[in-house]
């Protein structure tokens, strides 16, 4: 019975040994498998080529052109077919992006065409497509349209607040707004010159100073101005009074009264005048007075502000004053009475308080210069001016 069942063993077995034995050698069925490469073998050496003298130019030319004959054309492929009319499909044509080729059929409808522009502005201007050529310019758009004749929208009369608060309380607010952003009433009182002037023997006193109220288009203007000696009193002195209305941002209209007081005849006067702001910051005034007697008189000022630091300034100041005829009364005489150059240079401790020293030089002329010489005083000269100017 063993050596039955040894037998059986021995036969089954002889069959896998030989499935192994092919397994070895990576035999399977349906696949051949390449066989074991022979051992190479060192490749000979080779003798080093020899050196040939360089071809001549034309000799070359021919070689290369003998080259590029000899060249194989590209092979096409089948699945990349870069033919011009499979290369350039119908929506890259539409944006521009290819040609196609020629052919009889009728070129690819565009991409989103629309009847008025098949190639719009946006496309042209990122060069997808070429506007197609118009007979005429193109129609205006946007901007580029004339000015049309509509009437503008009327602008809003209601507002959002009135719908919570009663008429009477929105006039209230409206009105008060109103006066908060351009309505508000000012005053300013400012003495551009008080000062003392020493002169050769005669010391005196001088002012000219101006005060108003009001806003910016509308005013009440206070003006006045005098000298005097000292021990002599007032010589000569004014006042006036005046409704200031603006023309412009830069210049104002001025009339009212004056009225003469001191130690000459005390005339009244109607006054008429301007005062503002000329080209290159210079500051202007200019007045004609009628007095109650039929006297003409005339008065024009300048003066400029001239910043040497944030706080020192020097002002060259001009005053011309005229009459028309001669008024014995006040000492005045016809044509150009008076006139005073000086300059004074201050310096603002605070912008609304500066003193100041300079110089001053004034003339009296024709028939003025004549009654200050009968009643004992000199036609003019130069003095030291020192003051303060001031402003509230």
């Amino acid at each position: 019975m063993k050596t039955l069942a040894l037998f059986l063993a021995t036969v089954t077995a002889t069959p896998a040994a030989a499935q192994m034995h092919e397994m070895h050698g990576m035999k399977m069925p349906g696949m051949a498998m390449p066989a074991k490469p022979a051992p190479k073998k060192p490749a000979p050496k080779r003798p080093a080529p020899k050196k040939t003298a360089p071809a001549k130019p034309a000799a070359r030319k021919a070689t290369l052109a003998r080259a590029r004959a000899a060249k194989p054309a590209a092979s096409a492929m089948p699945a990349m077919d870069m033919s011009p009319t499979a290369a350039c499909s119908a929506e890259h044509a539409a944006m521009g992006h290819c040609q196609p080729a020629a052919t009889g059929a009728a070129p690819p409808p565009p991409a989103n065409p629309t009847a008025a522009d098949p190639c719009p502005p946006e496309h042209a201007a990122m060069g997808h497509c070429t506007p197609a050529a118009s007979d005429g310019p193109a129609a205006p758009t946007g901007t580029d349209q004339p000015a049309g004749t509509a009437p503008p929208p009327a602008p809003p009369t209601t507002l959002a607040a009135a719908r919570f608060y009663d008429p009477a309380t929105m006039a209230t607010a409206n009105r008060m707004m109103r006066d908060e952003h351009g309505g508000m009433r000012f005053s300013q009182i400012l003495f551009n010159l008080a000062e003392v002037q020493v002169r050769n023997g005669r010391d005196g006193y001088r002012w000219d100073g101006a005060g108003w109220f009001g806003g910016d288009i509308h005013r009440l203007v206070v003006k006045t101005e005098g000298e005097g000696g000292f021990g002599d009193g007032v010589e000569a002195a004014e006042v006036q009074a005046l409704y200031s209305r603006a023309l412009d941002p830069y210049w104002n209209l001025q009339a009212g009264v004056r009225q003469d007081l001191g130690a000459g005849a005390k005339r009244t006067y109607a006054a008429l005048g301007v005062e503002g702001l000329a080209p290159y910051w210079f500051d202007v005034e200019g007045t004609l007075f009628l007095s109650d007697k039929g006297d003409v008189l005339a008065r024009a000022e300048a003066w400029y502000d001239q910043r040497i630091t944030q706080r020192a300034i020097l002002q060259p100041r001009v005053e011309l004053n005229l009459a028309a005829r001669d008024m014995p009364g006040s000492r005045i005489g016809a044509g150009l009475s008076t006139a005073e150059l000086g300059v004074r240079l201050r310096y603002e401790i605070r912008r609304e308080f500066a003193p100041y020293v300079g110089l001053s030089w004034e003339r009296r002329y024709g028939a003025t210069a004549r009654y200050a010489r009968s009643d004992g005083d000199t036609t003019g000269g130069v003095s030291l001016a020192l003051g303060v100017r001031a402003w509230f």
